[in-house]
């Protein structure tokens, strides 16, 4: 899967809630339709954030796992 993120967030480290919170100040920033890629190695990240995406009206466009790693694309709606 290949998505042209705009900005890419590392939340590598950072146990739920916070890969949601940095998410939600990083999409701050950024322009509506802009995606933001955010690097997660948090496994409660994989249902967290699209959870706050659905409910907080984002999309998330993919996710891809690799190496106990998330990286996971969400587009500012």
């Amino acid at each position: 899967m290949t998505i042209k993120a705009d900005k890419t967030l590392d939340a590598r480290g950072l146990c739920c809630p916070m890969p949601s919170v940095k998410t939600a100040l990083a999409l701050e920033t950024m322009e509506h339709g802009a995606v933001l890629e955010v690097i997660a190695d948090d496994p409660v990240s994989k249902q967290d954030l699209p959870a706050w995406a659905e409910s907080t009206g984002n999309t998330v466009l993919g996710m891809v796992e690799e190496n106990n790693m998330l990286r996971i694309y969400v587009r500012k709606t």
